[in-house]
């Protein structure tokens, strides 16, 4: 009785040494290698792109995410969106962002834009339609109309247009970090484990750098 009260005792002290490893065991971070890798547009600052579609239900749920994580950015690292452009009807919402931005307003605008097309259901390819929501949020239909079609955003549209294809972008959301990485949501498997690959390939960049 001894004999098999001191085995169970040795069998319960080597137990947890036998779980640990488990217990520790992280998934691996999974993303993409850029190849070539991309210039950046940061200056002296690790770059992270937020590629992201108006339109995209999955881009609307990781927004209240991106905008509580990126003010937590180290200070060596900046984030910037860029909208993705793969049509006509993404380059047109492209154009609206970039209209935003353009007349002031992107930083008053931007959340509640995702809101009326997801909650409800503005349709930005409505002319009328888009023309009353800017007007109901203070935004000035004219100017929005010439600002949309100047040189300067549509050169921005077809910017984005060529860096969706230079980063291999293939849906959105996705991230890429300093021209070298990317991550989708499928490597991401949940919308804070693509943020938290993100944190983790800034650190690599910064070792690399």
């Amino acid at each position: 009785m001894n004999h098999a009260r001191r085995r169970l005792a040795a069998v319960l002290a080597l137990a947890p040494f036998a779980l640990a490893p488990v217990a520790r065991a992280q998934p691996r971070p999974q993303f993409s290698e850029l190849r070539p890798p991309q210039p950046v547009e940061t200056n002296g600052k690790i770059e992270v792109i937020y590629f992201f579609w108006y339109g995209c239900i999955h881009c609307y749920n990781l927004e209240p995410l991106v905008e509580k994580w990126a003010p937590k950015l180290p200070a060596d690292a900046q984030l910037r969106r860029v909208p993705a452009v793969f049509n006509e009807r993404w380059a047109r919402d492209a154009a609206t962002f970039y209209s935003f931005e353009a007349l002031g307003v992107l930083d008053r605008v931007h959340r509640p834009f995702f809101d009326a097309i997801h909650r409800e259901r503005l349709r930005t390819d409505d002319p009328q339609a888009l023309a009353h929501w800017l007007e109901k949020n203070g935004v000035d239909v004219k100017k929005f109309d010439e600002v949309s079609r100047s040189f300067s955003v549509q050169s921005k549209v077809r910017r984005a247009a060529q860096l969706s294809a230079a980063y291999k972008i293939e849906g959105t959301p996705a991230l890429a970090v300093h021209g070298r990485y990317t991550v989708s949501p499928e490597q991401g498997r949940t919308r804070e484990g693509m943020l938290a690959t993100v944190d983790y390939l800034i650190e690599v960049v910064r070792r690399q750098k």
